[in-house]
């Protein structure tokens, strides 16, 4: 459990400290006040991932040099710091070399936000995320082998790119170094997908009370049988004239099928986002089972674009003993559905205790 909050310099914040509930805290406020910055914080210390920008230097306040981000987790004291160029984390006030070492005293956590409709509207790349966020906390060799595979793809493609005529035997060594990394992505992707699926189908069979079946699984772009050194070697023609990679885990894709068509395709907005409530849904009983502990809720603005029906099946539906951080801009919809817990309100970067 998160116990409590304390963050410095982080984006709008010059600084701010939250005692968060076991069970429910609601932070209540306009748009743009500051609300989603301090979920967004909490995801950044326990997981060293922002799910709002690749790009770290940005979580720093304007004018500032630093950010830091603090928090009692289960007992442990996690402290994350960032400059424009340096990260730093501490566990009980030692410094923490190994973000292996750190990532394994935290916990897990999930998010949701208005951009889960993305999961179905958007294309492959926010899939594709969704796998990794979700696999980089179940597996701990994901994360190291997807980081090399990324590596070595922007180095095989700055290869095809780079002269007039490529240079074949460079690009097939970066091609083996992927190959390697690839075979963990996907192995990782493969058993997540697969534990998903019924968590998915049991999600969303309560959230449309069970008049609409639905199905996923994880899609390659190439032979199952072909490794990916293999399969690249067939590709020549077509990576001579696009200039890029043609296959990888970089270039996977999940199947969502509602009824028996494409989801991605043919379903309503209503379908649309009750397939992506069931998927976060399903991560979060995926992460529960895998590391014996419900997930952190980090959830943006979720409830009040919800019916009453979704919105009581979703709250039903999250695993026992969850803690969760909640955004809303109004507090009717919590007076309606009895929620318990502690209440903040926001304004211009300020926190002020309503209740709880």
């Amino acid at each position: 459990m998160l116990t409590d909050l304390f963050v410095r310099d982080f984006r709008c914040f010059a600084e701010a400290k939250l005692e968060l509930h076991p069970d429910v805290t609601l932070l209540v406020g306009r748009n743009a006040q500051g609300k989603t910055s301090l979920i967004e914080a909490a995801c950044v210390l326990l997981r060293l991932q922002s799910p709002r920008t690749s790009n770290r230097a940005e979580l720093v306040r304007f004018g500032a040099a630093t950010c830091l981000v603090e928090a009692q987790w289960h007992g442990r004291r996690l402290r994350y710091a960032q400059s424009a160029t340096t990260r730093r984390l501490a566990l009980d006030g030692v410094t923490c070399g190994r973000s292996a070492d750190y990532l394994a005293a935290s916990g897990v956590v999930v998010w949701m936000d208005h951009r889960d409709m993305n999961l179905l509207r958007g294309g492959a790349e926010h899939r594709r995320r969704f796998l990794d966020f979700a696999a980089s906390q179940m597996f701990p060799d994901y994360l190291h082998a997807l980081r090399g595979y990324e590596r070595a793809l922007r180095g095989r493609n700055h290869v095809l790119k780079r002269d007039a005529s490529i240079a074949w035997k460079q690009a097939d060594a970066f091609a083996h170094v992927m190959d390697g990394f690839a075979r963990t992505v996907w192995q990782r992707r493969a058993e997540l997908c697969a534990a998903l699926g019924p968590e998915v189908s049991l999600a969303h069979a309560r959230l449309s009370e069970g008049v609409e079946k639905v199905s996923m699984a994880y899609r390659r772009t190439h032979d199952e049988a072909l490794g990916l050194f293999e399969a690249l070697l067939t590709m020549r023609d077509e990576e001579a004239r696009v200039r890029s990679t043609a296959l990888g885990p970089h270039r996977d894709d999940l199947e969502m099928g509602l009824n028996e068509l494409d989801a991605t395709t043919f379903a309503s907005e209503g379908q649309q986002r009750s397939f992506a409530l069931a998927m976060k849904l399903a991560q979060a009983r995926v992460l529960e089972h895998a590391c014996g502990a419900p997930p952190l809720m980090l959830m943006d603005d979720v409830f009040g674009e919800l019916d009453s029906h979704r919105r009581r099946a979703l709250l039903a539906c999250l695993p026992p003993g969850t803690q969760k951080i909640i955004t809303t801009t109004n507090l009717d919809w919590v007076e309606a559905d009895h929620l318990a817990g502690r209440v903040f309100g926001v304004e211009k970067s300020v926190f002020t205790h309503v209740r709880g």
